[in-house]
């Protein structure tokens, strides 16, 4: 690099720690803000079912767990695509990074036409098998077989939010995100009580903003491939490639999925109490993740870019800016947890025995916080950089450690606030500790850093 270059061209010598600052925030801010806006606008949806009855209520519940657990392995549409668009525009390949573009809204579409197809076919069945009173199931089905359209659209949703990602722009998606559910929470309403439609209704508003979203998305995308030139029909080579970097994402989603239904079916087992204890304090979990997710999403945002440019240097500079960072507010939000610990419950029950388990629960995932904010800020580094099978491997090497802690827990027989304790040490000082150690020891070396628009 001349000396030209050295002083005026690059934003880690021009800038120093304000630019690195500043880059960091710019993406994880407004990431924050569309992250949070989905579950605040579902609890103004269960507002709305609430008031129709409690068997509307439990379907809702029924029908939601049931899809959020569809879409949720779905996520690596946005995951996948983030990334692979932030390399080739790295790379100064904006062409490339929009062909990828447009090979994962391909792939969405695809895969939302297939499961709202298959989905409406056996949502019966799957209600079925899941249990529950014939009412309560009547409405589930109801509310699944209206909110299959909508699926096609989160998809997209999905894949546009990532290559809205991958070109450095997270404040897009908080403006759709916003909007979206606003207007989906009004849709929901008149649909609900204007037009008389029940459950329906909100299952029909959902799915209209969905699509909404979605066509806005598209809007935005679509005339940016058009400007580099590139078709719009699908590229079946790039479609397949996408389909191959997501399958090993979503692996690495069931394993965290199959670790938390793991943990749910031990803290059942030690009674109603506890188990409504556990939801408290994984919501909590949930809750504290969102401000580490943010982090981490603008993590795979720039480290795919400071790739893609195969710039080594700048990309370890983010990782340990991005590292401190995670572990100073894993230590902020721990202490302030293990505060607040012994009133928490309060906010959301008035039984003394939740209170009781729930206490020693949050002490337990306040001492985790920095652990846990490590282990979210290099999920997010090694998405970016495109380390999708290690991710997968990894978790799978996870579920093996964390497994014989469980079964240890489940066979001790504990109950009451010690088992729910000893639950959480599973979780937090097994589960949690293996996937550092696993992702810790992967970021020490450079096997991920793989450069240039590969």
């Amino acid at each position: 690099m001349d000396r030209t270059q050295e002083e005026h061209g690059h934003p880690h010598v021009q800038g120093g720690r304000r630019s690195t600052t500043r880059e960091i925030l710019r993406l994880a801010v407004p990431a924050f803000g569309s992250l949070i806006a989905e579950p605040l606008f579902l609890l103004a949806d269960s507002a709305i079912i609430g008031h129709l009855g409690v068997d509307e209520l439990a379907g809702l519940g029924l029908a939601t767990t049931i899809l959020q657990t569809i879409v949720g392995l779905m996520v690596f549409l946005a995951y996948g695509t983030g990334p692979a668009v932030a390399r080739f525009l790295g790379a100064g390949q904006p062409a490339r990074a929009m062909c990828a573009a447009r090979d994962g809204v391909w792939l969405a579409l695809l895969l939302g036409v297939l499961l709202a197809v298959v989905g409406w076919i056996v949502s019966p069945a799957i209600v079925r098998a899941v249990g529950g009173l014939p009412a309560v199931q009547s409405y589930a089905v109801e509310y699944l077989a209206w909110s299959m359209p909508g699926l096609v659209g989160m998809l997209l949703v999905f894949a546009g939010t990532g290559v809205l990602r991958g070109l450095q722009d997270t404040r897009t998606p908080l403006v759709v995100a916003t909007a979206g559910f606003g207007a989906n929470a009004a849709l929901n309403f008149v649909f609900v009580y204007g037009f008389g439609w029940g459950i329906a209704g909100s299952a029909i508003g959902t799915s209209v903003a969905q699509l909404c979203m979605a066509a806005v998305y598209l809007a935005i995308i679509v005339p940016r491939i058009r400007h580099e030139g590139i078709a719009l029909g699908p590229h079946w080579r790039g479609i397949l490639g996408a389909a191959h970097v997501g399958s090993w994402l979503m692996l690495r989603t069931l394993t965290l999925r199959a670790a938390i239904f793991a943990t749910v079916v031990v803290a059942t087992a030690q009674g109603a109490e506890n188990l409504a204890a556990h939801q408290l304090a994984m919501t909590m979990f949930n809750v504290l993740a969102f401000a580490l997710d943010a982090l981490a999403i603008a993590a795979q945002s720039l480290i795919g870019k400071e790739l893609g440019a195969s710039d080594a240097a700048r990309a370890r500079e983010l990782t340990g800016t991005m590292v401190r960072w995670s572990l100073g507010f894993g230590v902020v939000t721990g202490a302030l947890l293990a505060i607040a610990a012994p009133w928490l419950g309060w906010l959301f029950t008035p039984n003394p025995l939740v209170h009781e388990a729930l206490t020693p629960a949050l002490l337990v995932l306040a001492t985790s916080q920095p652990v846990c904010g490590f282990v979210f800020i290099l999920d997010g580094v090694l998405i970016g950089a495109g380390d999708a099978r290690y991710l997968a491997l990894a978790g799978v090497l996870n579920l093996v450690v964390y497994g014989p802690l469980l079964v240890w827990v489940g066979l001790a027989g504990v109950t009451g606030p010690a088992g729910l304790a000893w639950l959480w040490a599973a979780f937090a000082g097994g589960y949690m500790l293996a996937r550092a150690a696993t992702l810790g020891l992967r970021a020490r070396g450079g096997t991920w850093m793989v450069l240039g628009a590969h």
